[in-house]
């Protein structure tokens, strides 16, 4: 008689946050606007064809149901916008909930987290590492646990300890979610077979601006490629995370972490030799901005001359893919100023004027008010004469890049015509990845002199069919996720920590 291979057992859960310090306090209203499902939900959610669930953990799911007889055990997925930190009253009920499934799950083989590795509470700087520990608690020292994470992720000791792999994205923009789930399956594959890997992580003082993370050029390209070429027969992974500055923890700094068949000796000596590499190049973590001025006056020439080339402006400093809200006028208000014409800027969220302009109708003229109640510093109030164009619900479906296939919701969504300037306004903060955002309001792209997008680099796989690199231009503008690191007040970073301070050594006497 043949006996047949019981099916693995695995549990699925994440809470995925990237943590802006700076920002407002995100809450569980914020999560029910993107995605918060658990249990039968959570099964549901993933076999939708246009699922809402993170790529990764689809791919994760694909992969597993292509190599081995196995039964997902959906416990709970949190994903929402970048923000502030999450409320820790509602952190702490999401981990009771979160450990409740678990402990109901009975006898579990294998456990995937899918975090992003970068939130941090109201009163707690590692709630990643608090997640994997309550994990490890639940499960036992010898049941594997993959993870993946966010090249932005902020990696703490503990992570370390309590995961048997951490995967983290290797491309900035990030599309390269399929690959790392099937990275994630492929290693607990492994481990079902006998693999004990051991982990060593480095962490450089180094904590480098987001516009300095880019993958395709630049010192983090190079890093990148250099971590991949130690890849090899006793190396199951090597992940290299930038880290998000503004979530300000102690754990903050760019993070080589390797994982080895052998040992962590092994590991140990793979990772020394990546953060050498990594330290000779840390003084290009420097970002270079356009300021606010030459950004606006290159939009203008390019509206004014029909032999000039189109031009995508990258406001850095508002992008709610980084924690800001996403409402920042200083471009929009010094484009009006100038006469811009063949103008789009996209998405500017702001709830209350979306819906007095769905109040108002199509065709309506009136006098739009952005930041009737300004919610920060940043988000100051401008006036301007406006034309409804359009007026949607704001589902839509991601056609490249970031959100290639996911659905999203931006709220309402309206058009306006501010004269030679066009806006898009919505009412769930999104940051401007994709054209579709555009696209879906009528607008082509393809015959727009310039485009201003609130992103900091996710746009460009998004919008590089329409722009090459040599036309995009970051902006020096104010905003809560500025690239210029030295304008913010940090509290908890470990310092010296390059590019804020200048006079930083490593290795550290």
């Amino acid at each position: 008689m043949f006996s047949v291979e019981p099916k693995k057992r695995v549990a699925l859960l994440g809470l995925m946050l990237e943590s802006n310090s700076f920002a407002p306090v995100t809450g569980r209203d914020d999560f029910l606007k993107r995605l918060y499902v658990a249990g039968e939900e959570f099964r549901a959610e993933l076999n939708r064809s246009e699922s809402k669930v993170p790529a990764e953990l689809l791919s994760f799911c694909a992969t597993m149901n292509s190599t081995i007889e196995w039964e997902p055990v959906p416990i709970l997925i949190g994903l929402v916008e970048a923000g502030g930190p999450i409320d820790h009253e509602f952190f702490e009920e999401v981990l009771v909930e979160m450990r409740a499934r678990l402990e109901a799950a009975g006898a579990l083989d294998g456990v995937y987290i899918c975090n992003h590795g970068a939130m941090i509470t109201t009163q707690e700087r590692d709630p990643d590492g608090v997640i994997f520990s309550m994990v490890r608690q639940i499960v036992g020292p010898d049941v594997p646990v993959v993870a993946t994470l966010d090249l932005h992720g902020n990696v703490s000791d503990r992570m370390v300890e309590m995961a048997n792999v951490i995967v983290s994205y290797q491309t900035n923009p990030h599309v390269d979610m399929v690959a790392r789930g099937k990275d994630a399956a492929d290693a607990l594959n492994e481990m079902f077979y006998g693999l004990r890997p051991a982990a060593a992580i480095i962490r450089l003082p180094v904590t480098p601006p987001t516009v300095t993370l880019l993958t395709e050029t630049g010192p983090y390209a190079d890093l990148i490629n250099y971590g991949q070429t130690r890849l090899g027969p006793d190396i199951v992974n090597i992940s290299i995370l930038g880290g998000f500055a503004y979530a300000d923890t102690p754990k903050n700094g760019l993070a080589i972490i390797v994982t080895a068949r052998s040992g962590k000796q092994a590991a140990q000596r793979v990772a020394e030799d990546i953060a050498r590499y990594a330290w000779k190049d840390h003084e290009r973590y420097v970002p270079r901005l356009t300021t606010l001025e030459e950004a606006v006056a290159r939009a203008v020439r390019s509206g004014q001359d029909a032999d000039s080339e189109p031009v995508i402006l990258a406001d850095v400093a508002d992008n709610p893919g980084g924690g800001a809200n996403g409402n920042t006028t200083w471009i929009l208000e010094a484009l009006v100023k100038s006469g811009a014409k063949g103008a789009v800027l996209g998405i500017f969220n702001d709830p209350a004027l979306a819906q007095e302009a769905m109040d108002r109708g199509e065709g309506a003229r009136f006098r739009a008010v952005f930041n009737r109640v300004e919610p920060d510093s940043f988000s100051r109030r401008f006036e301007a004469d406006a034309t409804v164009l359009r007026i949607r619900d704001g589902d839509c479906v991601g056609r490249r890049g970031f959100y290639s296939g996911r659905r999203l919701n931006l709220g309402t969504t309206v058009l306006l015509d501010l004269g030679g300037v066009q806006v898009v306004v919505v009412s769930i903060r999104t940051q401007c990845a994709d054209p579709v955002f555009l696209e879906m309001m009528g607008i082509d792209i393809a015959k727009a002199r310039s485009v201003i997008v609130k992103s900091r680099g996710h746009f460009r796989a998004g919008f590089d069919e329409f722009f090459r690199a040599d036309q995009v231009i970051e902006v020096d503008a104010p905003g809560l996720s500025s690239p210029v690191l030295s304008r913010f007040d940090f509290k908890h970073l470990p310092r010296p920590v390059f590019p804020i301070d200048r006079d930083v050594t490593w290795p550290r006497s």
